[in-house]
């Protein structure tokens, strides 16, 4: 017999399958979680570390490259002096904490700005070489990094000048809330900065000071972990299945409990946002740690292990029937079928064939009795033609596999559709929605700087043309600054009626009457297909002339890209879509009602300042929805836009809905096993039986030159082979029969002439 043929083996493969998935969904149906923190809480405060991450990078490599620009803006106009450098950059950029420009030759310090700039901790001739220029930290009297970034100011005939910023490592725009910390560690395991822990001495009574200092030990705990952590290598860190996401090293961590709150916290190294690539903030060894304090919850709240013990038992019984059934329905009378043909083809033709009860075994019976009587002798026609069965003998192979179908997949529909729903039961953690909020929120603040950032840099570009730089030198002004930053589609300079002068990049979209305005940012191209995102900066000394940049929409839809956020929206003041993760239509309005009044309720002020919402509301579905406004300084802040981002809640690791996946799962490999099985049978043995029951009887009524051939060398095969056999026996006992011989005819003899004259 065939390996993978035959009626065995469709049956054997289908017992082994119900019984390991009875096993399995008694095992894993009711598994307890015992952590009291829902995997779900773990991932957001990866996703959290992440955030703050990426809000790293982006800011310190953002800082270096205005430095880095800048400092070669200036060297290709005139020379100026390095208070007028400080000034310009000052008005331009509020983001570094001193200022400094230095003579390289002999370390005199020419001008200066803000907090003192640590050049003491710096060796100045190690930085004449492009090499040499790379930030670096340094390490203040009082504890507290600073980083440093260069660059060299060089005009003809003058000395050479060192651009110097510092800035601290303060995280940029990171929405905390309440009862979290975010921390930048570095490769020893020390705390850099720290956001979100006061000192214990501001606490108003005993208990918090030591929940304080409980705190700030807890994230020292967690930030040595995360120094060690962060060595490995960023594939190594990521769980098998997750399928790449953050580039770096992340995970979570938990911690331990004090009271009824357990510390949990996530880490992630800076990294550059595509594969294989290299930047400023990569390269410094620097991790960041976020730590909140969640309430512990018990996990056996899900569910019970009798559910599991129950669900395995009602398979092993479903599957027993089901197997009993193919057993003693097709299995047993197909191998009779198969004994009593091979019986009769050795020439045993004195006991009547043993003919099955049900359809096409029963027929083939039928068909087999015939035969043997006709191998005793008997011609075709007196056997009697083929009879059909009636009544419950009519009922088939495919009838019966069809009623194993149903027996299996009684037990796997519910599970796939009805049992362990848990829309209606799951405790979804307040920790989650919390996250989601502040997570938007923070969002909200990157493409806020991020337009802000755009903005400044064409302020900048535009005081340093002026209106002495002439066409072709404005023209490389714009061609370096549009290929240093990707943030743009198309830079051009307009004079006051909104003619180009100088163009770099793409075609603009903007007309010519639209293209000169007194507002920083617009948002252009209402009604279109692709929103108009336009910053503009006037050229000092040119008669109105303006220094125009148009948005990529790309670039706003990869800062609202993030993992662990679902769906995320940019809208405008009316709510409607500008930019988002996934795919959207412009200028649409939100899809849901719930969305429309989360942003306006986020968008209401709160004295002065405008707060992000979060909501958990139940729906067609649970779903987590938190809506961020532009909240802060800058140009930015006066369009009045919104970060909207919601998901639903099935599809995070939360115990109830962990359940429901996996009792779903269940029930998808229950009938996964019934299909593949029962499918398998019906193909190697309902349709061939089907088709030999026809054949059968047609030799039994008399057919003798049709050739039976087996389709597969199985029982049902070998039955083929069998009547095969047979009809060659009765081919030959037609031969060996002696033949009639017709009697002599009657040959006319002519008439004599008697009998003419008689007549």
């Amino acid at each position: 017999m065939s390996l993978i043929g035959g009626i065995r083996p469709p049956i054997a493969v289908l017992s082994a399958l119900l019984l390991t998935l009875a096993a399995v969904t008694a095992l894993v149906l009711g598994r307890v979680d015992d952590t009291g923190v829902p995997k779900a809480v773990l991932t957001s405060q990866q996703h959290f570390a992440e955030d703050g991450a990426v809000a790293l990078r982006a800011s310190i490599d953002e800082s270096v490259t205005d430095v880095t620009r800048s400092a070669a803006l200036f060297s290709a106009g005139q020379p100026v002096s390095g208070d007028a450098v400080l000034d310009k950059l000052g008005s331009t950029y509020q983001k570094w904490m001193g200022t400094a420009v230095v003579e390289v030759r002999t370390g005199k310090l020419v001008a200066a700005r803000g907090e003192t700039v640590p050049l003491t901790d710096v060796d100045l001739a190690s930085l004449s070489g492009a090499d040499g220029l790379a930030p670096r930290m340094v390490r203040q009297k009082n504890g507290e990094a600073r980083l440093l970034s260069f660059g060299l100011l060089t005009w003809p005939d003058k000395p050479q000048l060192l651009l110097v910023a510092s800035r601290n490592l303060k995280f940029p725009g990171i929405s905390l809330g309440q009862f979290r910390s975010i921390a930048v560690v570095d490769s020893s395991g020390a705390i850099l900065s720290s956001d979100g822990i006061a000192e214990p001495e501001s606490a108003s009574n005993s208990i918090d000071r030591q929940d304080i200092t409980a705190s700030r030990k807890q994230l020292k705990d967690f930030a040595q972990r995360t120094a060690r952590l962060a060595q490995r290598d960023p594939r190594s860190s990521k769980e098998p299945g997750t399928g790449g996401g953050y580039q770096g090293v992340s995970g979570s961590l938990l911690g331990g409990m004090l009271l009824s709150d357990r510390s949990v916290a996530g880490y992630a190294t800076p990294a550059a946002p595509d594969p294989g690539e290299n930047t400023t903030a990569s390269g410094l060894g620097l991790s960041v740690v976020a730590m909140v304090k969640v309430t512990e919850e018990s996990a056996a709240r899900a569910q019970s292990p009798v559910f599991g013990l129950l669900a395995g038992g009602a398979l092993l019984v479903v599957g027993a029937l089901a197997v009993a059934v193919l057993l003693g329905t097709v299995q047993r009378p197909l191998i009779r079928l198969f004994l009593e043909s091979r019986r009769l083809t050795r020439g045993d033709l004195t006991r009547p064939v043993t003919v099955p009860g049900y359809g096409e075994a029963h027929r083939i019976g039928g068909a087999l009795e015939r035969l043997r009587r006709q191998l005793l002798g008997e011609p075709a026609d007196a056997t009697g033609p083929a009879r059909r069965p009636s009544g419950a003998r009519r009922v088939g192979t495919r009838a019966l596999l069809a009623v194993c179908a149903v027996l299996l997949l009684a037990w796997s529909a519910p599970l796939m559709l009805l049992v362990n729903r848990a829309d209606s039961t799951a405790v979804v953690p307040r920790q989650l929605v919390n996250d989601q909020r502040e997570r938007t929120d923070t969002l909200s603040d990157r493409v806020r700087r991020a337009l802000n950032e755009g903005d400044a840099d064409l302020q900048s570009v535009a005081s340093l043309i002026g209106d002495k730089t002439a066409p072709e030198a404005m023209r490389s002004v714009l061609a370096r600054t549009y290929n240093e930053n990707r943030r743009y589609r198309s830079l051009y300079v307009v004079d006051s009626s909104g003619a180009i002068q100088a163009r770099e990049g793409k075609s603009p979209k903007v007309i010519q009457k639209n293209r000169v305005s007194d507002k920083p940012l617009r948002l252009l191209g209402h009604g279109g297909k692709e929103p108009v995102v336009v910053a503009a900066a006037e050229i000092p000394g040119r008669d109105g002339a303006q220094l125009v940049g148009e948005f990529r929409v790309e670039f706003l839809n990869a800062l609202l890209t993030r993992p662990g956020l679902g769906v995320v929206r940019l809208v405008d003041d009316r709510s409607r879509i500008i930019a988002g993760n996934t795919g959207f239509l412009a200028f649409r309005p939100l899809p849901d009602e719930h969305l429309k009044d989360l942003v306006e309720a986020s968008a209401q002020r709160l004295g002065k300042k405008p707060r992000p919402a979060g909501v958990l509301y139940r729906e067609h579905g649970v779903r987590i929805a938190a809506a961020a406004p532009f909240s802060g300084s800058g140009s930015a802040e006066s369009l009045g836009w919104s970060v909207v981002s919601w998901q639903p809640v099935d599809h995070l690791a939360i115990p109830e809905y962990d359940s429901q996946n996996r009792t779903v799962l269940a029930g998808l490999l229950g009938a996964a096993a019934a299909a593949a099985c029962l499918g398998w049978l019906h193909i190697v043995v309902a349709r061939p039986l089907r088709t030999l029951a026809e054949r059968a009887e047609a030799l039994a009524g008399g057919d003798r030159r049709t050739v039976l051939f087996p389709q597969h060398h199985d029982e049902v095969g070998a039955v083929t082979r069998s009547l095969e056999l047979i009809r060659q026996q009765l081919q030959d006992q037609r031969a060996r029969q002696p033949r009639h011989t017709p009697p002599p005819r009657h040959t006319p003899q002519p008439y004599t002439p008697e009998q003419y004259t008689r007549n």
